[in-house]
């Protein structure tokens, strides 16, 4: 069931305080309804961001593996608000739209590399059981170190963390 509107609405700018609006300053934060939602519990807020904003600014992963993984993962959570937002992010790190319809077949659809498909394959056994097949594994070592693998996992974990709260709060996509 996808909710057409949200349990938890964005905070409005006049309901906000000095530390809402210090913990949306950076970037273009306040125009996203995740963080303007996320915002009512700064304490939450400040930690998740920080946690959220290392996997996505400053993992050990290349960006387009990343958002492979992250757009993957929101396919299979049915988190439409995080695929909407990460297909814009995608495609600036070079995944194709092919690749993009691509996503939501999974490791079995066609054109994929070994490595992205060994990806894939991480993504949906960590969503199906939360654990990674030996299988699975020693593919991944054979291309990435510890860190790597670490990322990848706490990748997956924390955008389907993430896909659970939008789609629990019903956070809606903006309308321009």
């Amino acid at each position: 069931m996808r909710l057409t509107q949200p349990r938890v609405a964005p905070l409005p700018d006049d309901e906000m305080t000095a530390e809402q609006r210090e913990l949306l300053s950076r970037g273009n934060l306040a125009r996203l309804n995740i963080f303007r939602t996320l915002v009512r519990h700064p304490d939450l807020y400040r930690r998740w961001a920080a946690f959220g904003g290392y996997l996505l600014r400053d993992s050990t992963l290349a960006p387009r593996e990343r958002e492979l993984v992250i757009l993957r993962t929101g396919h299979l959570c049915d988190a439409h608000y995080e695929v909407f937002q990460h297909t814009a992010i995608a495609r600036t790190v070079g995944l194709r739209d092919d690749e993009l319809a691509q996503i939501k077949v999974g490791p079995s659809a066609p054109g994929w590399s070994a490595f992205d498909r060994t990806l894939l394959t991480a993504v949906d056994e960590l969503h199906a059981s939360q654990r990674v097949s030996d299988a699975t594994w020693a593919a991944l070592a054979a291309t990435y170190d510890t860190k790597q693998i670490l990322d990848l996992i706490f990748t997956i974990g924390q955008y389907t963390l993430v896909s659970m709260a939008l789609n629990a709060l019903g956070v809606q996509i903006e309308q321009p």
